[in-house]
């Protein structure tokens, strides 16, 4: 990094807080005018690692989150996805800005509809279930998934299906959201694990595996500090600001484990290079009619048609929230990677830096433009790291899967600045501290010569490493909507 640094103190680190998130895998949610109207399909999280459970060194696990901000105690219906939407991961694998492999994923709902006799007249529930939620006959409503592989062109390249291994069927079960401990009277744990499926996935010579449910959300931050002007301490403690604002909240994910050597492909058979890209996208009818009497002619309460459109995008999150202008928010959305040339001008003339001096008068100072530095973190990957041979820029997660992993208990949050490469900005593991890790990095931690190069900059809140699972889907067991304290 060559920009000229003339920040200090205090302010040079809220300000480096700021900047950064144009750089950090954090945590995205909310994070645009529409997405907030929908927020089924609002993605907040992707990681992007190579798979570090025991035997498993050969395969990497793709995680992508929707659906911010889940009280576990949200019934009575909870935390469903919408079947009228899809959800994609995308991975590139020759350097290009475009997807070569999509993983499409899409919800169909399974009514039960379950009554009971009151006086004479059967009656429709108002629950999702009437007994042990473990047992489909007890549940009113649930869904079932289906992953369509695709090669090329997300929409016009050649379609497969992926199979259930076990039952050769094409259909996987979700899980229920824990709503409990009484309508999991088994534990959900065990119920939530019988959802983890090995995948026969087209094209992979090797099965993966995938589950789709809702876990314990694993960003740690205080977004109420960080979206009320920075309003922390950049130079405090890195635990504190206690837990988070996130501790006690759920996510649903999206986990898929794909062998290694069918995501990189022909890229490193072409050129030895084994590096891929990955970001996620959700998409929704071009149309929705609103139904004015839903069920009684048999459809919803809205009627969905026309083309899919993207309405969420996620690579290296907080992008969209703290560099997009607010104008351009739903633009980037909407967008793909190979067109990001149309918002360079946010990365390299940050508006944010100009706003610190404003909060932080007579202490904050802007660094130099264009910040180049910025170009190369966010738009091309780190050159003998993690950047493709050829790389055309753009934004997205990028993963060299062929270093190493280290075992949980031996993973360093702050990633290839606390000497593991196995860890961002390579890719992005649950564990990582993606906001410090940038921190430092924008202020210099990567030069030999930068004046800030040692500075010990947090955001202040740190995950506990015992909130996570050291195999898939990794991400922990939900937190209850109710513990089962009744004494029944």
């Amino acid at each position: 990094m060559n920009t000229v640094i003339k920040r200090s103190g205090l302010a040079l680190a809220v300000a480096g807080l700021c900047l950064t998130a144009g750089t950090a895998s954090a945590s995205s949610h909310r994070e645009a005018p529409f997405i907030t109207e929908v927020p089924k399909v609002d993605g907040t999280d992707f990681y992007m690692f190579r798979s570090y459970e025991p035997g498993r060194a050969d395969f990497v696990t793709l995680i992508a989150n929707y659906l911010p901000l889940q009280d576990a105690y949200g019934g009575p219906n909870y935390f469903d996805l919408d079947e009228d939407a899809i959800y994609e991961i995308h991975i590139d694998n020759s350097g290009n800005a475009q997807e070569d492999i999509t993983f499409q994923f899409q919800m169909e709902d399974i009514l039960n509809d379950i009554q009971l006799d009151i006086g004479g007249e059967m009656v429709s529930v108002p629950l999702k279930n009437i007994g042990d939620a473990s047992n489909n006959a007890n549940v009113q409503m649930r869904q079932d998934y289906t992953v369509t592989v695709i090669r090329g062109d997300r929409r016009s390249g050649t379609r497969q299906a992926a199979t259930n291994v076990t039952t050769g069927m094409e259909t996987f079960a979700k899980p229920l959201d824990n709503i409990g401990e009484k309508s999991f009277p088994g534990g959900y744990e065990a119920y939530a694990n019988q959802h983890i499926f090995d995948i026969a996935i087209p094209g992979c010579t090797t099965d993966g595996r995938v589950f789709v449910g809702q876990r314990k959300e694993a960003f740690a931050v205080n977004l109420g500090e960080i979206f009320d002007l920075v309003n922390t301490n950049p130079l405090g403690a890195r635990d504190g600001e206690g837990d988070g604002d996130l501790a006690d909240k759920n996510i649903t994910s999206f986990a898929l484990e794909v062998p290694t050597a069918c995501l990189t492909g022909s890229a490193e058979t072409a050129s030895g290079d084994p590096v891929i890209g990955g970001w996620t996208t959700a998409s929704v009818r071009q149309a929705r009619v609103i139904n004015p009497a839903p069920t009684a002619n048999g459809k919803g309460a809205t009627v969905e048609g026309g083309a899919f459109t993207q309405v969420s995008r996620l690579g290296m999150p907080l992008v969209n929230e703290v560099v997009i202008g607010l104008k351009d928010k739903d633009r980037f959305n909407a967008s793909e990677p190979m067109n990001d040339g149309q918002f360079a001008t946010y990365v390299t003339n940050p508006t944010l830096p100009a706003l610190l001096e404003i909060l932080f008068a007579g202490v904050a100072v802007a660094p130099e433009t264009p910040r180049n530095d910025l170009v190369t973190a966010f738009l091309t990957g780190v050159p003998n790291l993690n950047q493709p041979v050829g790389v055309t820029g753009s934004e997205m997660l990028r993963l060299n899967p062929a270093i190493a992993a280290f075992p949980l208990a031996g993973q360093d949050d702050l990633g290839v600045l606390g000497g593991d490469n196995a860890g961002f900005p390579n890719g992005r593991r649950p564990i990582d501290d993606t906001v410090d890790v940038a921190l430092r990095v924008v202020m210099g931690a990567l030069t030999d010569d930068a004046p800030n190069k040692d500075a010990p900059l947090t955001d202040g809140v740190l995950l506990d490493p015992a909130e996570l699972d050291d195999a898939f889907p990794y991400l922990a067991t939900p937190l209850a909507g109710s513990p089962n304290d009744s004494g029944i």
